[in-house]
């Protein structure tokens, strides 16, 4: 099978299999992505008079096809494409004939997968930033279904001050919002257009309107220089997965407070039977699993980034084929992150808490006490601290 650099020279079969490797599965969620920035690529060109209306039209509409086609699972890239661009490029050629090699002019394989990959990416942050938000509405409903109910506040794994559910709920709901904007944040390196820029030194010899594919893509900004392009590949890669990384450490800490509170010894929440798991040898269990795979996914998202920052580490300038191997982690944390974020509004509105189970040590008034009566005796603080940790002592 031809490839879009074969110059009719045999290639090795292994040599295949370890470039491509697991890219062809991985590109199949940028075939609608590439279609489009190859549709916009195409419309530039011949804005540009450098393809003709009929052929813009065949173009256009063979892609077009093509994307329906793909997501109704007709077709799937081949290990033998190597990628999802050969695989576009060769069936847009097949179907429409030499018109379909022309698209190919101004522009590489490098700007066309990173285009495909930021117009993924600036979807996958929406995403992720309404999966975060929703995560904290579910938060902050649960607070109010439970405005009253006590709960020890911990500081050193031992109860430290009075809190409540609700004030609980909601400072890992101001979390989760926190994190949403931070996924926000993110399009600042996402959303630049990288086309125009091709193999990273810019297309001699053809007069390009970058502006136009940015314009139809609805990018931000073109980002120029054009070896700036090259040079930023993985920087919003490694960002929004250190956003996931952050997001999935507060489900973290939300879940393990919660597997510590379902606790027979704690017993401040009952989980339903909807949303745990049994066991194999002992009738008698209920597995808080779900809230334990959450607390693990941190570590899963932590992994991920630091692979992504691992394969750009002291790169050289320009492409290198290193950059490849971002696609796997950076798709894992999104999946990891995604599917957390779908299962946790659920999982928070079956949590029934039991006030009655729960018991405050009247020693956690310590602190208001101690405020109280330096306010009242006009004392210095570690004064009335000291009063009252002396009678607490009686």
């Amino acid at each position: 099978m031809r490839r879009l650099w074969d110059k009719g020279a045999p290639l090795d079969a292994r040599v295949l299999d370890y470039t491509a490797g697991e890219d062809h599965l991985l590109d199949e969620r940028l075939v609608a992505y590439d279609v489009r920035a190859s549709i916009a690529h195409a419309e530039m060109l011949a804005k540009q008079g450098l393809l003709g209306a009929d052929e813009l039209r065949s173009i256009r509409a063979a892609l077009t096809a093509l994307a329906d086609e793909h997501a109704a699972g007709t077709w799937h890239i081949e290990l033998a494409e190597e990628d999802g661009q050969t695989a576009l490029e060769r069936r847009l050629t097949a179907r429409i004939g030499a018109a379909g090699e022309r698209i190919h002019l101004g522009r590489s394989r490098n700007d066309q997968v990173l285009a495909a990959i930021r117009l993924y990416l600036r979807d996958a942050a929406g995403e992720l930033r309404r999966g975060a938000l929703a995560v904290a509405e579910a938060l902050e409903a649960l607070a109010a279904r439970e405005p009253h109910t006590p709960l020890p506040g911990y500081t050193h794994m031992q109860q430290a001050m009075p809190s409540s559910v609700a004030l609980w709920a909601c400072g890992f709901g101001a979390e989760m919002r926190d994190d949403a904007d931070g996924l926000a944040a993110v399009l600042r390196r996402i959303d630049k257009n990288p086309l125009g820029s091709a193999a990273g030194y810019g297309t001699p010899g053809l007069d390009l309107d970058r502006e136009a594919t940015r314009a139809s893509l609805g990018f931000a900004s073109v980002q120029q220089p054009v070896t700036a392009v090259q040079l930023s590949r993985g920087k919003a890669e490694a960002q929004l997965l250190f956003e996931i990384t952050l997001l999935l450490q507060d489900s973290g800490r939300l879940a393990a407070d919660v597997l510590l509170f379902a606790t027979r010894e704690f017993g401040f929440i009952q989980l339903t039977e909807a949303f745990t798991t049994g066991s194999s040898i002992m009738p008698q269990k209920r597995n808080p699993d779900v809230f334990e795979l959450i607390r693990a996914r941190s570590g899963t998202a932590l992994g991920c980034l630091v692979e992504a920052l691992g394969v750009c580490a002291k790169l050289p300038s320009g492409y290198q084929r290193d950059l490849q191997l971002l696609k796997a982690p950076l798709f894992r944390g999104i999946d990891v992150a995604l599917a957390t974020l779908a299962i946790l509004p659920s999982a928070l509105a079956s949590l029934e808490f039991h006030a009655e189970a729960i018991r405050l040590d009247p020693a956690t008034n310590a602190a208001e006490e101690a405020n109280r009566l330096a306010v009242a005796e006009d004392i210095p603080f570690r004064e009335a601290y000291r009063r009252v940790a002396a009678k607490l002592k009686k």
